[in-house]
């Protein structure tokens, strides 16, 4: 599974790919260790930022959350990132079950 339950909320193993013609979530990608990552791909490019504060847009939009409840704990410069999101309501849990059909 692409994410994690932890104390301060859920950890989301995110493979971002910027500069792309939509942003989308494009399903779930697993590793050459086995780590599933779920793919989403945003429009930005990657660079000062940008693609970064339109993946954190995005997951707000998508989970109905405040972007201040969604925090990137490792990767800022990588496309393999660690998103933390200080919310583990039962919605949320859905919302990302949805999502792990999807690939």
């Amino acid at each position: 599974m692409f994410y994690n339950e932890v104390a301060q909320g859920i950890i989301l193993r995110i493979r971002l790919n910027p500069n792309s013609s939509s942003c989308v979530i494009k399903g779930i990608f697993t590793d050459a260790q086995g780590d599933d990552f779920l793919k989403i791909n945003v429009v930005s490019v990657p660079e000062k930022g940008k693609a970064n504060s339109e993946l954190q847009s995005f997951l707000a939009k998508e989970l109905k959350l405040p972007k201040n409840q969604i925090e990137i704990v490792a990767g800022q410069t990588d496309k393999y990132k660690k998103i933390l999101l200080h919310n583990k309501s039962s919605e949320i849990i859905s919302k990302l079950l949805a999502w792990a059909q999807r690939g």
